[in-house]
């Protein structure tokens, strides 16, 4: 062999073996990847079958959800429909306890009423004047001793009635509190009293004695809420009465008190008659004074009503 050929040989060898070492070495590097990417596929696998079971559990979980969703709307709507026939149920209810309340309320009212006017003399608004006969057996329900202070000296005991006697003196103190000196010649009159007071009359004035004195059973007097008025100066000189400052007092305040004057200038009862003064009650003195009538201008039924408050 020559010298030449030689290290073409070994140049050919050395590339052969360079050659098979390449290849081996890229045999063991796919080989690597190979097992790599066969790993990793299998990694992929485990990874999408665990998603998927977890999706399917989460799907499942979700679908329980929805049901249990809708389970309990429709619960809820069932309870919201139960709740709004119950409001509606309370609601009636509580109309009808509002109803029967009311209807207590009234009925309780109305018992109220006519226990008040039980308790009260339904004959103290009538227009006894000459238009009603009060029964000669009538006595008030209640009488009451006037203090002797409020009576003009010299006077017998008086008596008035007993659910009125505060409203008289209270207007007679405030009278003496502006200064004057009211006093009571003459309060409750008995039938009887009343027949005697007017048979004294008769014998003095005959007839005339028609045009001031009542006849028994007509005097409002023996209502025991009718007072007659004067004060020491005046005394018994009852016309006199209308000059003084009380007289005026009266005018403007004794409606305050449920006092009328019964017989004013111009009615067509009695003569004027300025010292008689008659307790109706503040709410029918107060209605007349404003409206500028007399008791025996309202209709009887009109009168009635007040009634029940004349205490008040």
């Amino acid at each position: 062999m020559s010298t030449q050929t030689l290290p073409r040989t070994l140049i050919l060898s050395a590339l052969l073996l360079a050659l098979c070492g390449s290849t081996l070495y890229l045999f063991v590097q796919s080989r690597s990847q190979a097992e790599t990417i066969t790993a990793l596929t299998a990694e992929k696998e485990r990874l999408f079958s665990e998603n998927s079971a977890r999706t399917q559990a989460l799907l499942t979980e979700q679908n329980i959800a929805n049901t249990t969703i809708t389970e309990l709307t429709t619960r809820l709507a069932a309870l919201t429909t139960e709740l709004e026939d119950a409001e509606d149920d309370l609601r009636k209810e509580k109309n009808i306890n509002d109803n029967f309340e009311d209807q207590i309320k009234e009925i309780s009212g109305t018992i109220g009423i006519l226990d008040k006017l039980s308790k009260t003399d339904e004959e103290l608004l009538q227009k006894y004047s000459r238009t009603y006969f009060l029964n000669e057996n009538f006595v008030p329900m209640k009488l009451k001793k006037v203090d002797q202070d409020y009576i003009l000296p010299g006077k017998k005991d008086q008596y008035f009635h007993g659910d009125a006697v505060n409203f008289l003196t209270d207007m007679i103190d405030e009278a003496k509190s502006d200064g004057l000196d009211l006093k009571i010649v003459s309060a409750y009159r008995s039938f009887d009293e009343q027949a005697d007071l007017k048979g004294q009359f008769t014998q003095v004035y005959g007839t005339g004695s028609n045009a001031f004195s009542a006849d028994q059973g007509y005097s409002e007097h023996q209502l025991g809420t009718t007072v007659d008025l004067t004060n020491p100066t005046v005394g018994g000189a009852y016309v006199s009465f209308k000059e003084t400052p009380e007289y005026q007092w009266l005018l403007t305040h004794a409606q305050r008190y449920g006092f009328i004057l019964s017989y004013p200038e111009g009615n067509s009862f009695y003569m004027y008659e300025p010292w008689h003064w008659r307790f109706v009650g503040v709410d029918l003195a107060g209605d007349l004074h404003r409206a500028d009538a007399t008791l025996y201008d309202w209709d009887q039924r009109k009168i009635d009503e007040y009634l029940v408050s004349i205490f008040d």
